[in-house]
């Protein structure tokens, strides 16, 4: 047969396939049988395979997968593509890095209708479906006429011919106790929640264990099925409602006690979106944006008790040079504990998330920031509360952080019970009460270590490990420098990034440049489209030096940059939040121009740029560019 492989004399190049243009309104399965093969040990950049989606209207391709293990084999990767109305191309690259003597090759890329996790063994990649080797017992594929078992079947379930194939588990070479074989699937790569029915049989001399699992990434097992101990020589069909809203794998495991357990077959397994018995109706599965909130409009699903008073209160700052924002824009509303109108001591204030379902994977991430404390430990922390209210565990409190600099925090959890996730403030003594700022509150399913393996955004850029999509114009003294912690001038610049508190940002640093110096930061060549593009950035434009900063688009074929958006001067010690709507047609690229101000006071940095498909959902808050508002230093309570 043929494959198809990366040319490797061009050094330093990817080598880029792409589809025709597709479209799937059904859910489909891609399936790809590759191999990345290499004769040297580790390399620092090894040889990758990336696998795109690009989809219609949208400047970014999506990254859906991406290997860099070499293997002596040919390997097969699945994975879900979910049905969208627009049309869309696979995109496969080759990346052949540093790595001289590696080869990078393709046999067979398929898509197919339905769902990754279904199969009926009839082909010989099994669909991703793989036996955890054991040395005694193992799955095997059995049918297709050959005589290969004394456990052997008559025919198939899919075919119902003895041409059929199925997988097939036989005790006759078990030396222990309770070994047990494994039938892992490809990870579920798309969220999905549904009935998933196979078809089975069982002979058995003594009792067979026949379970069905589902794995989470960090290794966790979950138990979704068991046989009940009645035989069943004809195929039986099993049905069982599915949960997977984060990746994950379905083990189908079958343990024996003795060599004359028997055996169990497998064939025909399946899945649909709804779920197996219409008696419990269609659970709405939980939607974790509602147990999130930016404090913009209301507190959304939090509450207080009354009996604690009001411990949280709702406040914003107006635009000014000495207390920050809120984090969600930088003009918004954020929640204050303990201001001057309720710090009392032994003061506490409790604010109560919504009720979360129980044994499921959470990853909670919130912002805090304080001011004026003189003893920072303890004095926020994060409990679980169970359902009852009698349990509550401590998952979190504050040790030690920058004051006034709106800091991400980050915590997994899983408890078996309905749970509620509280914030509390608490002041022991007069002295230490300071100012606790809670805002932008998420959670998503998955714990967070996982979240940071999926695949990045391709649209944004937090500058935590590099410049993404962006380069400089000209490198030097009077260009963009990526840094964390504050700048080295004091009065001017952030004190720290706006994606975490403790990350990476750009900036200018003006001691380095003459007044009226420029500094340009320009992205990529990205991708026309039609319609309306949306661009979000952070900005920080702090210093009585400050000088101008600019964003332009400049289309290809053009000479001349169309100017998107300015803002000329000191504007505030917090991060605020841009927003531009644009559009082009032509390959494009978006230009970020700095201009060095009077004086030294003039660092303006960047940081959290997100180009989103469509327009801007909101507009921007301050239209003018220039100057002071009046009342600059007010705090509205």
């Amino acid at each position: 047969g043929h494959y198809i492989s990366v040319d490797t004399s061009y050094e330093g190049e990817k080598a880029v396939l792409s589809s025709p243009e597709l479209y799937s309104e059904e859910w489909s399965c891609v399936r790809l049988i590759y191999q990345i093969a290499t004769t040297s040990e580790a390399s620092p950049d090894p040889a990758r395979l990336n696998l795109y989606l690009r989809h219609e209207g949208e400047s970014f391709d999506r990254l859906l997968w991406s290997a860099k293990e070499p293997s002596d084999s040919w390997l097969i990767a699945s994975l879900d593509l979910m049905n969208s109305t627009k049309k869309y191309k696979i995109v496969l690259e080759g990346e052949m890095g540093q790595d001289k003597s590696a080869s990078i090759a393709v046999f067979e890329i398929k898509i197919t209708p339905g769902y990754c996790i279904e199969c009926d063994f009839e082909e010989n990649h099994l669909c991703g479906f793989v036996n955890r080797w054991n040395p005694n017992v193992n799955w095997f594929v059995g049918g297709g006429n050959i005589r290969n078992s004394q456990s052997i079947l008559p025919k198939d379930h899919t075919l119902n011919s003895e041409l059929g194939h199925y997988m097939y588990v036989d005790s006759v070479y078990v030396k222990h106790f309770q070994e047990v074989a494994q039938l892992i699937s490809p990870k579920t790569m798309a969220p999905m929640s549904g009935c998933l029915s196979f078809y089975y049989q069982l002979k058995q001399q003594s009792s067979i264990v026949f379970t069905v699992y589902l794995r989470d990434t960090s290794g966790f097992y979950e138990e979704i099925w068991k046989t009940d101990s009645a035989l069943s020589a004809d195929w039986a069909l099993a049905e069982v409602d599915f949960d997977a809203p984060y990746p994950m794998e379905v083990i189908f495991e079958v343990a024996f006690n003795s060599a004359k357990g028997g055996y169990v077959a497998l064939d025909d397994i399946s899945f649909s979106p709804v779920y197996c018995s219409n008696q419990t109706g269609m659970r709405t599965p939980f939607n974790p944006a509602e147990a999130g909130c930016n404090f913009e409009e209301d507190l959304c699903n939090f509450y207080q008790d009354h009996k604690d008073g009001p411990g949280w209160s709702r406040v914003k700052v107006k635009r000014n040079v000495y207390r920050a924002g809120d984090h969600t824009t930088g003009f918004g509303y954020y929640l204050l504990a303990n201001t001057k109108f309720t710090s009392q001591p032994e003061y506490i204030g409790r604010l109560y998330g919504p009720t979360l379902p129980g044994n499921l994977q959470f990853c909670l991430r919130f912002y805090y920031a304080l001011y004026g404390f003189f003893k920072m430990s303890g004095t926020l922390a994060v409990y679980i509360f169970e359902e009852n209210h009698v349990v509550q565990e401590k998952i979190w409190s504050v040790l030690d952080s920058p004051k006034g600099v709106w800091t991400q925090a980050e915590i997994s959890f899983k408890k078996p019970m309905p749970c509620k996730v509280v914030f509390v403030s608490w002041c022991k003594s007069f002295w230490d009460c300071g100012l606790v700022a809670l805002d932008d509150v998420s959670l998503s399913l998955g714990s967070c270590q996982a979240a940071e393996l999926l695949l990045p955004n391709p649209g944004e850029c937090t500058f935590e490990k590099d410049e993404c999509m962006f380069t400089q114009k000209k490198r030097g003294r009077g260009s963009w420098h990526r840094r964390r912690g504050p700048t080295p001038t004091s009065y001017t610049g952030p004190k720290g990034d706006h994606t975490t508190g403790v990350g990476y940002y750009m900036y200018i640093e003006a001691s380095n440049m003459v007044y009226g110096q420029r500094a340009y930061l320009v992205s990529r060549s990205l991708r026309g489209t039609s319609g309306k593009q949306c661009l979000t950035f952070f900005y920080h434009m702090y210093g009585g030096g400050t000088g101008l900063l600019s964003v332009y688009l400049k289309k290809e074929g053009d000479e001349e940059e169309i100017p998107l958006w300015r803002r000329t001067g000191e504007q505030s010690i917090s991060w605020l939040r841009g927003l531009i709507e644009y559009e082009s047609d032509r390959n494009y690229q978006i230009i970020f121009e700095a201009i060095r101000g009077v004086s030294m006071r003039s660092d303006t940095a960047i940081d959290d740029i997100l180009f989103q498909a469509g327009p801007c959902l909101e507009v921007e808050e301050i239209q003018f560019s220039s100057g002071y508002p009046d009342s600059l230093n007010e705090i509205e309570y």
